[in-house]
């Protein structure tokens, strides 16, 4: 089993596309420097991390309207 499960997650975020792309903009910020605050964390991947930093709200995913 993965974690976080893609159904905790889904409780975070409006889409799955909205978790992809904020997913990724953390990873990309990992892998350029910056540090993480999460400890004990499961995965030793950016996009791991970052999901990871997500599920326990330590990064916001910010709702964007494109009227």
């Amino acid at each position: 089993m993965l974690y976080p499960s893609i159904d905790e997650m889904m409780k975070k975020v409006d889409s799955k596309y909205s978790l992809v792309v904020a997913a990724s903009r953390r990873a990309r910020a990992l892998r350029d420097g910056e540090k993480t605050e999460l400890r004990g964390q499961k995965s030793h991947k950016q996009v791991g991390v970052a999901l990871e930093e997500i599920y326990h709200d330590l990064v916001q995913v910010e709702q964007r309207n494109e009227d």
